[in-house]
């Protein structure tokens, strides 16, 4: 993959990001139960061009140990965040995946280097369209993407092998339980403000539901959640 990006100023800063990612890794396992990252989405990470999916003026720092803002008080998560999550979901190219919270783009181009397809919602109008524009640009072509309410999923293209969030509701919205296959894996932010953890869902043959917690993390609350 870093062949492709020969003549690109930042490949340097993407390498270093994910020796950095793979320090995370190391330096959590005994949290996470993670060992290692594989190499496919390490390499997925390697090759999109994370400075293409954050506001102009905050570019030369797309590639730092940390979230940054795109807008809306909205943010692009840690790239730490952004692989352990992915790994954890489980991608593979067969899959079609859900992903609750588009943001600018960059997470729907990784997983769309992992995915046969991307079904991708977000709730705030601007970011959805220049998103759209962002993966356009980069050449994305197995992304369809959605301006809504997240906790309704998209019912009309699923059931969905796998689903994403990048926002955090207090309890997992039912409409998105309902639209994970059997056999398939949820991956998100779950809790309130202060308490919140990155949780696995999985959904067995005979749709029984198993929940882990991962590791706590900090995200925005999920817009529109309704019981």
């Amino acid at each position: 993959m870093a062949s492709l990006h020969e003549h690109d100023p930042f490949q340097p800063l993407r390498q270093a990001m994910v020796e950095i990612i793979v320090a995370h890794i190391d330096a959590t396992q005994d949290v996470t139960g993670l060992a290692e990252i594989q190499p496919r989405v390490l390499d997925a990470m390697l090759a999109v061009p994370r400075h293409d999916f954050v506001p102009t003026e905050i570019r030369a720092y797309a590639h730092t140990d940390g979230p940054l803002p795109i807008g809306w008080d909205k943010t692009i998560s840690q790239p730490f965040i952004t692989a352990l999550m992915t790994e954890l979901l489980d991608v593979r190219p067969e899959h079609k995946v859900l992903e609750i919270g588009t943001g600018l783009g960059y997470h729907t181009a990784v997983l769309a280097r992992l995915a046969a397809e991307v079904y991708t919602i977000e709730i705030v109008e601007e970011l959805a369209h220049e998103a759209e524009d962002r993966l356009g640009r980069a050449g994305v072509m197995n992304v369809r993407t959605r301006i809504g309410n997240g906790a309704n999923g998209w019912p009309e293209h699923g059931p969905f092998d796998r689903i994403i969030l990048a926002a955090a509701p207090e309890l997992i919205p039912p409409m998105l339980i309902g639209q994970l296959k059997a056999g398939g894996r949820m991956v998100l932010p779950c809790g309130l403000n202060e308490a919140q953890q990155l949780c696995v869902m999985e959904k067995n043959d005979d749709n029984r539901i198993k929940t882990r917690e991962v590791l706590a993390v900090r995200f925005a609350p999920m817009e529109g959640v309704g019981f």
